[in-house]
């Protein structure tokens, strides 16, 4: 007989829901040691090192290093070759995020996880794999330098491609998930009542999965910000030409510590605000 059969005890439609409550209640009040203990040691993990950044930072001489010209080249070259990685991110990864939400073609999984190879391959070996193809004596290089003249390594577009190389994944990933969840009936009746289906994806698409497309191109912003070894084995490590904040930061490290803590500190409060930018989408309990 379970309580809900003993007499005097009535079952009501928020009994259950009641009960749920109740037991949530009582799993936060006690907390097993086993679980507190390393999960505080995890949270001490993760924001020690940035509590040590903020103490030692050199805060009366933050805006002499802040403001001095090798800083301000490399902050202005981060800023605009982010901003371009992005915007190339957007021209050639929505369209990709398209094609693997809404079409269907052989070897669709393997192709997304082609697009996904860059999250975790390791950015110095997405930067040789660069070097090789796009190279002076790469396989696509070779004749861009041959019947163009174009030379891209260890230059500002090729600061430019290799944080797209890295950042473009991020994009392509939000932007699709955002178009599978969205219903694809609106694109069908577009079609039905005579739009293309290009117009119906500029008219009516687009405008649905747009949260998805800004969401997806900070991540890829933030991301290609604080692009390190696939630039610097692509693009080099020129002043005022390839050297972007990241590098700026391992540079000062050899020879000015606190021009390094201080870039840090930038880099720092970016990531913060792309967090504070995209809680409502990541931080916000379902």
């Amino acid at each position: 007989m379970t309580p809900l059969d003993e007499p005097g005890v009535a079952a009501g439609p928020h009994t259950g829901r009641s009960r749920r409550r109740g037991v949530g209640a009582g799993g936060r009040r006690g907390v097993p040691l086993p679980l507190l203990l390393p999960g505080v040691l995890a949270l001490a993990f993760l924001l020690l090192p940035l509590l040590a950044l903020l103490i030692r930072a050199p805060w009366r001489s933050l805006p002499d290093q802040l403001t001095s010209a090798e800083v301000w080249q490399a902050l202005q070259l981060s800023l605009v070759s982010a901003t371009a990685a992005t915007a190339v991110s957007l021209v050639l990864g929505v369209p990709l995020a398209w094609l693997l939400a809404r079409t269907e073609f052989p070897g669709r999984g393997f192709v997304r996880a082609l697009v996904t190879l860059p999250l975790v391959l390791p950015p110095v070996v997405g930067g040789v794999a660069l070097l090789l193809a796009l190279g002076r004596n790469g396989v696509i290089g070779q004749w861009l330098d041959a019947w163009f003249g174009i030379t891209l390594p260890f230059t500002t577009t090729g600061v430019v491609i290799a944080e797209a190389f890295v950042a473009m994944p991020f994009l392509v990933i939000s932007v699709e998930g955002t178009l599978r969840a969205a219903d694809p009936r609106y694109e069908e009746a577009a079609t039905t009542l005579g739009a293309s289906r290009f117009t119906a994806f500029r008219r009516v698409t687009l405008p649905l999965i747009a949260p998805g497309i800004a969401a997806g191109a900070v991540l890829a912003w933030a991301r290609a910000l604080g692009e390190f070894g696939a630039t610097i084995t692509f693009a080099g490590n020129f002043p005022g030409r390839t050297q972007t904040m990241p590098l700026a930061v391992y540079l000062a490290l050899q020879n000015d510590p606190e021009a390094a803590i201080s870039l840090s500190l930038v880099l720092l409060a970016v990531s913060i605000t792309v967090l504070a930018g995209l809680r409502d989408r990541w931080m916000t309990p379902s």
